[in-house]
């Protein structure tokens, strides 16, 4: 009679652990999936940003006269694979650039399609800051799950890393090597 309660109290206990397992697993594949939904968002977001600046170039050629080569960095991400964090940084140049063009020739504001892209880009501007909030929010999340116990047993098991942030602050950098979720 004691094996068998022995057994049954074993059964129960080992039960319970794979439960709590399969369920620390679940929300880390939740926060994997939310992650990815954000980061394809980011990613349209930018990739219309691009195409935005892409466009600009014939206008503002044809609307200033500049002979000189226009948006040089942009002209070069057409043939590179970057990341979201790099195309980021390099789209933020670009439209520096759009803006000072918009303010040094003010006859650019007289053409229909180029007030459309900078309309067109100043919205992107609010999609790209709540997108990247969003996913920092679910970053954090992650990381919490990665970096506390129980979880971080899952975590170490099934090998889920500390995800960077999409301001590009990397978990393990010196600033936050000492910092404790």
């Amino acid at each position: 009679m004691a094996v068998l309660i022995f057994l049954l109290s074993s059964f129960l206990i080992i039960f319970i652990l794979a439960l709590a397992v399969a369920g620390t697993y679940n929300n880390f594949q939740n926060h994997i999936i939310r992650i990815n939904e954000a980061e394809a968002n980011i990613d349209a977001t930018l990739r219309n940003r691009f195409d935005l600046l892409n466009k600009s170039i014939d206008i503002i050629k044809a609307n200033t006269k500049i002979e000189d080569k226009i948006f040089t960095n942009i002209i070069k991400l057409r043939s590179q694979k970057l990341s979201n964090f790099e195309l980021d940084r390099e789209l933020y140049e670009g439209i520096k650039e759009f803006n000072k063009y918009k303010e040094e020739y003010p006859n650019l504001k007289n053409s229909e399609v180029f007030t459309k892209i900078d309309l067109a880009l100043t919205e992107s501007e609010t999609d790209i800051v709540a997108f990247r909030k969003y996913y920092n929010d679910i970053i954090t999340d992650y990381n919490r799950l990665v970096k506390k116990f129980p979880s971080n047993i899952i975590a170490l098991f099934f090998k889920f890393k500390a995800k960077a942030y999409f301001d590009g602050k990397d978990m393990e950098d010196e600033d936050t090597k000492d910092f404790k979720l």
